[in-house]
């Protein structure tokens, strides 16, 4: 076995517990469990986040969407949809025309997002498995149905269950000519609500689905859509569909995965993930520190067993490695202890959730938790890096001590 580390090793061991290099140690110890504990939880919190923002999106969201380039819309042929239904792994397409519109019930108004979508739409979407009241289908008895967010209908006091009074839904006409009739400046259609569904905030406060004639007849987009939503084949990977799209319809089109439809809230949960373990590695060193201290009063109280060691042939490498390794094994057993009960704290929230969200109306009942191994792998290469930026001083200095100086 390595003599470095077997006289490190005793260093570490050794029964005088009273002493102010040990108590330094032990607090060196405690500051980096406590700090690689938090980090671990911490890390792991924000992970379940990213997955929780995945599955509330991707009961709305599609496998993939297209989109044009340059502007809101784009035209669609028959020939255009086979085209793409010929690629191998697309399942299903639905067809989709969105835009802002005034939607006004009763008294009351407000600007919402009107999504129009063909009849296989909820074939590939699971909208209708968070109604809250009434029906999903749009079409029912040759009459034509809106499904509204939870928000809108809150902001609106809809009721569904009133078969007497409708929704108008207003948009303004695209027309180079100033009327100054205000009637004659907008689109208007009417139509019943049906059913409400709950998402997510940012759905239910804006969104109102209905069918695409009826969008497409108020929006006047003719062939044109917004956007084609995409199933890809269960077990098929959406990626290589994707690129697959991408060759076919060229640079005029996007085509985005599900992640790619969030990229800016996703891209914000990795950047605030970043400054947290950035934040935590700057309080691990700071709780290292100590390690520094305890080194260096250990080079001190050590000089006379240096000495012996120097003198009876061992070289400077050899003293310094004692140090390095006496500031691994205080760094490593707070470490080990650190992830090992961040672990199972991460896994009781898990397993029981333990620490409620504290929000009736919120869409999980405890934090969301979710533990990967790459957070522990980097936990571990900052807490080496810390170590060896805490010990390396204090193990150069015991190896440039003086032999005749300290016998």
């Amino acid at each position: 076995m390595n003599v470095s580390f077997l006289i490190a090793k005793r260093y570490f061991r050794s029964k005088k517990k009273r002493n102010i290099i040990s108590i330094i140690s032990n607090i060196s110890m405690i500051g980096v469990a406590v700090g690689t504990m938090a980090l671990i939880i911490v890390l792991s919190v924000f992970n379940g986040i990213e997955d929780l923002i995945r599955s509330l999106y991707g009961s709305f969201d599609p496998d993939l969407k297209i989109t044009a380039v340059e502007g809101k819309s784009f035209e669609v042929n028959p020939q255009f949809l086979d085209s793409i239904k010929g690629i191998r792994g697309v399942d299903l397409i639905s067809e989709t025309v969105e835009d802002n519109a005034l939607l006004r019930y009763q008294d009351r108004q407000m600007i919402v997002k009107l999504k129009g979508v063909s009849d296989n739409y909820f074939l590939q979407n699971s909208i209708d498995s968070a109604l809250t009241e009434g029906s999903a289908e749009l079409k029912r008895k040759g009459l034509q149905y809106a499904l509204l967010g939870r928000g809108v209908q809150m902001q609106l006091s809809i009721r569904t269950d009133n078969p007497f009074v409708g929704l108008q839904v207003l948009y303004p006409k695209a027309s180079k000519k100033i009327s100054l009739n205000p009637e004659n400046a907008f689109n208007e259609k009417g139509i019943m609500p049906g059913g409400v569904f709950a998402i997510e905030r940012q759905y239910d406060d804006n969104y109102v689905f209905v069918p695409l004639e009826f969008a497409r007849d108020l929006f006047n987009y003719g062939t044109k859509r917004s956007a084609l939503e995409v199933k890809v084949t269960e077990g098929t990977n959406p990626d290589k569909v994707k690129r697959q799209l991408k060759r076919l319809l060229g640079e005029k089109f996007n085509v985005q995965n599900s992640d790619e439809q969030h990229t800016s809230l996703l891209r914000a949960v990795k950047v605030e993930k970043l400054f947290v373990f950035i934040t935590f590695a700057f309080i691990l060193l700071i709780a290292s520190l100590n390690i520094f201290f305890s080194l260096s009063m250990l080079v001190i109280d050590k000089k006379k067993d240096i000495a012996i060691l120097a003198s009876m042939g061992a070289s400077a490498t050899t003293i310094r490695n004692i140090f390095l390794f006496e500031g691994a094994i205080v760094a490593f057993s707070g470490a080990g202890a650190g992830l090992f009960i961040g672990m199972v704290i991460c896994w009781a929230q898990q397993t029981f959730g333990l620490i409620s969200m504290g929000m009736t109306t919120a869409v999980v009942d405890s934090y969301p938790v979710k533990m990967q191994a790459l957070d522990f792998i980097f936990t571990g290469l900052a807490i080496i890096v810390i170590t060896l930026l805490v010990s390396i001083r204090p193990a150069r200095r015991a190896a440039a001590l003086q032999i005749k100086d300290n016998l």
